[in-house]
């Protein structure tokens, strides 16, 4: 079997103030369990509480995070476009770009390094395929979300 063309690796640095993949009018962010049970320990809550706080449901019930009214962009980007909470940001948060998504032809991906700095920049390192094949589940798990919290309906 072929191995997929990114396992040889792939060129990517975050770019300081760039934001622009959370800046997506529109954007689901799903959460896994242990996203919520990381935020919420952030801000000090009980989980049920966060979620009533931060997140809705989508049409299928799973949990996403809330977006601003104002503008429908994630309600933790912050004005410098930054992540109010990257250090416990969700996994699919994390996972970008090597979302299954982006990798999945040349095609999808010549669209994300249209958007995304990180990929074209002059100071990105190569990042092995075994790291993105791991963000790849990351993201993949993340996606199934979660319905229901204990003690919470």
């Amino acid at each position: 079997m072929k191995s997929p063309w990114w396992m040889k690796g792939v060129p990517f640095s975050c770019q300081p103030e760039c934001g622009k993949c959370c800046d997506e009018p529109g954007g689901i962010v799903f959460l896994s369990t242990n996203d919520a049970q990381r935020i919420a320990n952030h801000f000090e809550m009980e989980v049920s509480e966060w979620l009533e706080r931060d997140c809705r449901k989508t049409l299928d019930g799973r949990y996403i995070l809330n977006s601003r009214k104002s503008d429908d962009v994630c309600i933790y980007l912050d004005e410098s476009k930054q992540c109010d909470i990257y250090q416990v940001r969700p996994q699919q948060c994390a996972a970008f770009p090597w979302w299954s998504e982006n990798l999945s032809s040349e095609r999808a991906w010549k669209e994300v390094k249209k958007t995304c700095p990180g990929l074209t920049s002059d100071d990105a390192i190569v990042i092995d395929g075994n790291t993105i094949r791991i963000q790849i589940f990351s993201d993949r798990q993340a996606t199934k979300g979660f319905r229901s919290w204990p003690n919470n309906n």
